[in-house]
């Protein structure tokens, strides 16, 4: 393990988390909320644990290989979530650090899992500091840093392999910096493009770019207890939109943008994306039909949830508890599935679940046919036993996962319900579950453990469970 280029690294991730907080400190000072010192104080933190780790440091040795890329990201965010929950805790907005470590957590992993009850009573510039932190973790800190670090680390792709959402993740470009700003520049313009929508529609500008960072981040905060449903049915629109966009993998983008058209429409997993969309829309549309006035109502909020859902948003327009239960399993079945790798949605991914099913169709056609050659193909190419394997493996440490969070926080007195959906909803990033933490409840109410357990299912989502559970395997320690 090279230790000093693990350190180094977490180092310029925190002096980059102090650059990122003098963003909300301006907003404090524009709109004079008196959270300037807060931030201040945690600024001075941040360059001095940056600084220190930085300096004191310095690796001869720059080479990065897997294990060294897992446990710079999961260090990294370790660190980002301690100290980004910060100016909550000295403002007073969240007193209880735990509490304000489980809500900077469940901003970083774009999952907008909340223990706020009134977001209305928070300073602008904690709603910026929490709705950012969606827009940073959702294309991934790390990326950022191989942008504007000098020098970067010798095979700095293991670091956007380990951090970046998604079984498969590849060089658009043959530099891993030209990589990552293609897609850094593809994520800001859209982000721009509904931004700029939203204030077309008379969202005022703050709340707009604020909305823009969550539907981009997929992630789910806002400034209203009601997340969207205060909203006019324009708005409501363009984010529903704006959250099926950025749960496409990002990829299709640059090649729409190169113009070959061919190849980004012949994709599997986007036609197979849209189509899952698609067809829970109208089912859901036809089954609360009777809960709304008119079919155009019925249709708007169940496009919107469905987007919420299966981009692992977590925004809402209406209660869904109150929904039928047809409607509501379907919602649940799309928790799992998620958005396309790639993009910046969470869950098991739309590629998985492709390889799973026809991983299956592959295996019953031998047990039906034992000498025939059963091949799993995805996007067109054959799907080779390690890619087999890694998403088998995936699947069983996955599932594992969530029922481990589910034991784990069910000493808490809530129903089975509420249980299972918060490690659901917490593992795939999405936000909002059902029962007591539906869309109109929050987390508030769980125990200090349970918070924290569900703050580490967050993180092992968000950075599909590898990079921290090899982290903290001692055998990956050694030096080679």
């Amino acid at each position: 393990m090279n230790y000093k280029m693990v350190i180094h690294t977490v180092g310029q991730v925190v002096l980059l988390e102090a650059a990122m907080l003098v963003l909300p400190l301006l907003v404090s000072f524009y709109y004079g909320d008196g959270c300037a010192l807060p931030f201040l104080q945690t600024i001075a933190i941040a360059l001095a644990v940056g600084g220190s780790l930085t300096l004191l440091c310095r690796p001869k040795n720059h080479n990065v290989f897997a294990r060294e890329g897992f446990s710079i990201v999961s260090f990294s965010w370790l660190l980002l979530s301690a100290i980004g929950a910060l100016p909550f805790v000295f403002s007073g907005d969240i007193p209880a650090y735990v509490d304000a470590f489980f809500e900077t957590v469940s901003g970083f992993t774009t999952t907008g899992a909340s223990i706020l009850t009134d977001v209305e009573a928070m300073h602008r510039s904690n709603l910026f500091w929490r709705s950012f932190t969606h827009w940073v973790g959702g294309m991934g800190v790390l990326v950022l840093v191989t942008i504007i670090a000098d020098k970067l680390p010798e095979r700095s792709m293991n670091i956007l392999k380990a951090e970046m959402p998604g079984p498969i993740v590849g060089k658009l470009v043959p530099k891993t910096k030209d990589t990552s700003r293609i897609l850094y520049l593809i994520y800001l313009g859209i982000t721009v493009l509904v931004a700029v929508l939203l204030v077309i529609g008379g969202m005022p500008l703050f709340e707009s770019v604020v909305h823009a960072f969550g539907t981009a981040g997929t992630g789910g905060f806002g400034v209203k207890s009601d997340s969207i449903a205060g909203y006019s049915p324009y708005l409501q629109w363009v984010i529903t939109f704006g959250m099926l966009a950025f749960g496409v993998n990002f990829n299709i983008y640059f090649l729409l943008l190169l113009r070959r058209f061919g190849v980004a429409l012949r994709s599997t997993e986007l036609w197979t994306y849209l189509g899952i969309v698609t067809a829970s829309v109208l089912a859901i549309t036809v089954n609360i039909a009777s809960l709304y006035e008119t079919a155009g109502d019925s249709l708007r909020y169940a496009a919107f949830q469905v987007a919420s859902v299966v981009t692992t948003t977590g925004y809402a327009t209406t209660d869904f508890n109150l929904w039928p239960e047809f409607s509501k399993a379907i919602l649940f079945l799309l928790m799992f599935m998620g958005a396309c790798a790639g993009s910046t949605g969470g869950g098991l991914k739309v590629s998985r679940v492709v390889i799973l099913a026809q991983m299956i169709r592959a295996e019953v056609r031998r047990m039906v046919h034992p000498r025939a050659v059963s091949v799993v193909r995805y996007e067109g190419n054959t799907v080779d036993k390690e890619t087999q394997t890694g998403t088998a493996t995936y699947f069983a440490l996955y599932s594992l996962c969530i029922v481990a969070t589910y034991l784990l926080i069910s000493f808490d007195p809530f129903s089975f319900e509420t249980h299972f959906s918060a490690a659901v909803a917490c593992f795939n990033n999405i936000g909002p579950g059902f029962d007591v933490v539906g869309p109109t409840g929050s987390f508030v109410d769980y125990s200090d453990f349970s918070k924290i357990v569900l703050s580490f299912a967050m993180l092992l989502g968000r950075l599909e469970i590898f990079p921290l559970l090899l982290t903290f395997i001692p055998a990956g320690w050694h030096r080679r």
